[in-house]
């Protein structure tokens, strides 16, 4: 009891000191506004990016002139102390308010120091280390000036075609909303340090559901679906105290999202109660003019009123918003509390205060690209990467003998960072080789040939270069390259096959109507297992692949996603089993292409085929390939082997607001520690509305010992139970429901309970 009241009483002193902060705020903010002109309030809604400025002199620039005239809220994609201290002192010494500018850039899966991509980063299953991840990646910007990351994305992409799966936490919502709050802790803390940077949630909304996987594409779905599995990680992030929402670029209900009321002000402000600002995506507002929305003045109009505050490189906001206030399309309380909402960003990252908190010279020569950094990322990488398959135990190997590694993707730096990693330092990368070559020394052989390029179409090869940077080509014949690569086989105990795709084959505006390996690296993993020799595939890719040729065929897979600055290094801990993989997928891979989408949490139809069965007429299904994808959602190997043992259930009736506890012992049966990810699943067997036939609601990611047993609980109340039915009332329904525990999402133990009202 007086731990209660302890506890009581520490919560209500912060509710009162956090009042008092608020009303310090606005008092403070109400008396800057009280000074601005119409041309500064609207200053303070345009985000350019930074331009001229890195090469020019800041006060002297065009973006620098208007600076001086506040008319500029902020900048972004500008990197070093020295540059952004140059451009803040135009702000707050040369302007007539001397209001600060805030500084962004897209810290999407860290900054010097890259981490796995973030679809990577998903298949950890681990909170604490997705959080780190954030901190060190804020802790590495914010040492550089930066105080604004585009980050976290959290669109769920159930379409392997889009190029930006690659970018969020896959296609579970529950999943995607623990790493959205994971994420935006890491970023944030709480402001109070010059580590601690404004984290923004993207795409809001609906941005991975786009038609054909095509980015930019149209969305359309009904609301159920869209607020039971779509807006939960948007919603988690805003839960979380998440600062700032980007706008997405797609249409929904038929209005894009950039001038769309109901989202923004219904949904994102009244609904879920959202304090901070939103911001348009890159030159989101404008773009509405190409949707069919009217000229720039209407959809800045148009934007400002659904709840857009901030407008990223466009200045539509800039150059049209006195006029439309003058002819009464929008009014002064709405550009006002769009000022105000920026004006409040700045206060709570003490840029008000101190307009320099961000800008000391002394944490980038010790802060960034640390030891410590690349040693939390080879550690994060390792612990991402899903062993697919392996057959006979050939992994991991031994550091003795002969190892052929091949494959275009073997000895390439510029891929291991991944997409989007915009601060990375490419040629601090170190790749499979060189990773391959540290970790075995003296004590083996190993012999390097390309085998191939990544295409055999040149053009197609120069447009998913990095960033303008053309890949690595070589001109030789392409039976002559496989000549080479099977010249060192024959030498070799093991091959290892560095394929896949290329860290651009993904991302932004990499959208694939085919998901395979491309033909020129199937041709050379054929050629390769002609051999007789053991083959060892190490995947590199930014979505699900269609690989079930290479599941068939290919012994060992080992999916290494993009990892990193220290992917190489992490590829030969698992390798060589330095580390024990424990990767889980946060994503269904189909069989082929015309399976997608493919996702775990599908709805039974009014004519469902058992799982596991083909073909049966009149039942949804293909008359070519089962229903069935390659690997499930939540599936990855270990170098050991996990044994559950029955599911039992603490009561098989419950009433109200009862809790449930279903408990599984887990056995590590096999030779060596490891770590397995726990997951439960529910299914609700009767509803108001049609319900998936089965849904993620927990998962504990659990180290045992060879030979260790543990039990594993799980709680299960109402909130685990409630949905959004048809008239969008978040609730739960009486009724029989299917309880289920395992190492993916097909292979659980099941039980069944009763739960009354």
């Amino acid at each position: 009891m007086r731990k209660l009241t302890i506890v009581l009483v520490l919560s209500l002193f912060a509710l009162v000191q956090s009042r008092a902060q608020d009303v310090k705020m606005n008092a403070f903010i109400s008396k800057l506004m009280g000074k601005m002109t119409l041309d500064e309030k609207i200053g303070q809604l345009n985000l350019p990016g930074s331009g001229d400025i890195v090469t020019g002199q800041a006060s002297n620039s065009d973006i620098g002139k208007k600076i001086k005239e506040g008319l500029v809220g902020g900048l972004f994609n500008i990197k070093s102390v020295a540059k952004i201290k140059a451009v803040q002192k135009v702000a707050v010494e040369e302007s007539r308010l001397k209001i600060p500018l805030i500084f962004g850039m897209d810290v999407i899966h860290g900054y010097e120091t890259a981490f796995p991509i973030p679809l990577g980063l998903s298949c950890t299953w681990d909170m604490n280390a997705i959080e780190k991840s954030a901190r060190v990646a804020a802790t590495e910007a914010s040492a550089d000036g930066i105080c604004w990351t585009f980050s976290p994305m959290v669109d769920i992409a159930r379409d392997p075609r889009w190029g930006r799966i690659a970018e969020g936490s896959g296609e579970d919502a529950y999943l995607g909303s623990q790493i959205a709050k994971a994420m935006v802790k890491g970023y944030q803390g709480d402001f109070s340090k010059n580590s601690d940077i404004m984290a923004c949630v993207k795409h809001y909304a609906l941005y991975g559901a786009a038609e054909g996987g095509r980015d930019y594409n149209t969305t359309d779905m009904s609301r159920v679906r869209m607020f039971n599995e779509y807006l939960p990680p948007y919603k988690a992030a805003v839960d979380a105290g998440v600062g700032s929402v980007m706008a997405s670029f797609n249409e929904v209900d038929g209005i894009p999202a950039t001038g769309n009321k109901f989202l923004m002000t219904d949904v994102l402000r009244k609904r879920w109660g959202f304090k901070g600002f939103v911001v348009s995506d890159y030159t989101g507002i404008n773009e509405m003019i190409a949707h069919g929305m009217g000229d720039l003045q209407a959809v800045s109009a148009l934007a400002l009123k659904a709840g857009i505050d901030m407008d990223m490189v466009g200045e539509g906001f800039l150059t049209t918003l006195k006029k439309s206030l003058k002819e009464g399309k929008v009014t002064m309380q709405e550009i006002d509390n769009a000022c105000r909402l920026i004006l409040e960003a700045k206060y709570k990252l003490g840029l008000f205060d101190n307009p320099y908190k961000y800008c000391d010279e002394k944490r980038a020569a010790t802060e960034i690209f640390t030891d410590a950094n690349r040693k939390t990322a080879r550690e994060i990488a390792a612990d991402c990467f899903v062993l697919l398959k392996n057959q006979g135990n050939l992994l991991p190997l031994k550091k003795s003998g002969t190892i052929a590694l091949v494959g275009p993707l073997a000895d390439n730096k510029e891929n291991m960072a991944g997409t989007w990693s915009v601060a990375a330092n490419f040629e601090k990368c170190i790749s499979v080789l060189q990773g391959m070559q540290e970790a075995v020394g003296n004590n083996a052989k190993l012999l390097y040939a390309q085998g191939s390029n990544l295409d055999a179409d040149k053009a197609f090869v120069e447009r998913v270069g990095i960033f303008g940077k053309p890949l690595h080509w070589d001109d030789r014949p392409a039976a002559d390259m496989i000549q080479d690569a099977l010249n060192i086989a024959k030498q070799a105990d093991v091959i290892v096959a560095a394929v896949g795709e290329s860290a651009e084959m993904t991302g932004e505006s990499s959208s694939r109507s085919n998901i395979s390996i491309p033909q020129a690296q199937e041709d050379l993993i054929a050629a390769l297992l002609k051999t007789g020799k053991p083959v060892v595939l190490v995947l590199f890719t930014g979505r699900p692949l269609a690989i079930k040729w290479e599941s068939d065929n290919v012994p060992a897979i080992l999916n290494v996603w993009f990892g990193g600055t220290e992917a190489g290094h992490a590829i030969s801990d698992v390798l060589f089993g330095d580390v024990n993989p424990s990767g889980k997928l946060s994503t269904t891979w189909p069989q082929n292409v015309g399976q997608i989408p493919l996702y775990y949490n599908h709805k039974n139809t009014g004519r469902p085929l058992p799982e596991g069965g083909w073909f049966q007429k009149f039942r949804s299904n293909y008359l070519d390939v089962s229903n069935d994808p390659v690997y499930p959602f939540g599936y990855g190997l270990s170098y050991t082997h996990f044994t559950y043992g029955d599911l039992k259930l603490s009561s098989t009736s419950l009433k109200g607001n009862q809790t449930l506890t279903a408990t599984v012992t887990l056995t590590n049966t096999g030779t060596k520690d490891g770590k397995e990810v726990v997951q439960l699943y529910t299914h609700q067997l009767v509803g108001s509305i049609t319900r998936p036939v089965k849904e993620l609601k927990g998962f504990q990611k659990v180290f045992l010992k060879a030979g260790e047993s543990k039990e594993i609980s799980f709680n299960i109340t109402l909130a685990d139970l409630k949905f959004y039915n048809s008239d969008l009332k978040y609730d739960w329904e009486a009724g029989d429901f299917e309880i289920m525990v395992g190492g993916n999402s097909r292979d659980v133990k099941v039980g069944k309970v009763n739960w009354k009202k």
